[in-house]
């Protein structure tokens, strides 16, 4: 059994897998348009170009990603994506990667259960936390 986030960016899908695929070497493994769907049946209204469904892959993770039915800003509230790193060098890119256009919540330090983690929300709002432990 596992546990797969399922991002809805709300009109900035598109924009937030290629953001990901840079900032952390993801690859997109899916992506289906809303006119790719068998049955345009309940999507009236959105965009037909929208991400309909995606799946991205981050290392060993998969993400599941989609802009969904609203045109309201995404909101991600109450949970972080933790993203767990071999080296504080790893640490170093991939924060700086993320905070590009976002927001630091908390610099990358050394704690007392990790050599490097910090906390950020990037520019779709999502927010991380990146673990190096110790």
């Amino acid at each position: 059994m596992q546990v797969e986030p399922y991002l809805v960016f709300n009109g900035r899908c598109e924009e937030a897998l290629q953001f990901y695929c840079q900032a952390l070497g993801a690859r997109i493994e899916f992506l289906m348009r809303f006119k790719e769907a068998p049955s345009q049946e309940g999507c009236e209204g959105v965009n037909p170009e929208g991400v309909m469904h995606s799946n991205l892959r981050i290392g060993d993770s998969q993400i599941m990603a989609s802009d969904g039915m609203s045109t309201d800003k995404a909101t991600f509230q109450g949970i972080s994506l933790t993203l767990a790193v071999e080296s504080p060098e790893q640490a170093e890119r991939f924060f700086g990667a993320l905070a590009e256009g976002g927001q630091v919540s908390m610099p990358l330090q050394k704690t007392f259960w990790a050599k490097s983690f910090g906390m950020l929300v990037d520019r779709f709002g999502v927010s991380w936390m990146i673990n190096c432990p110790e």
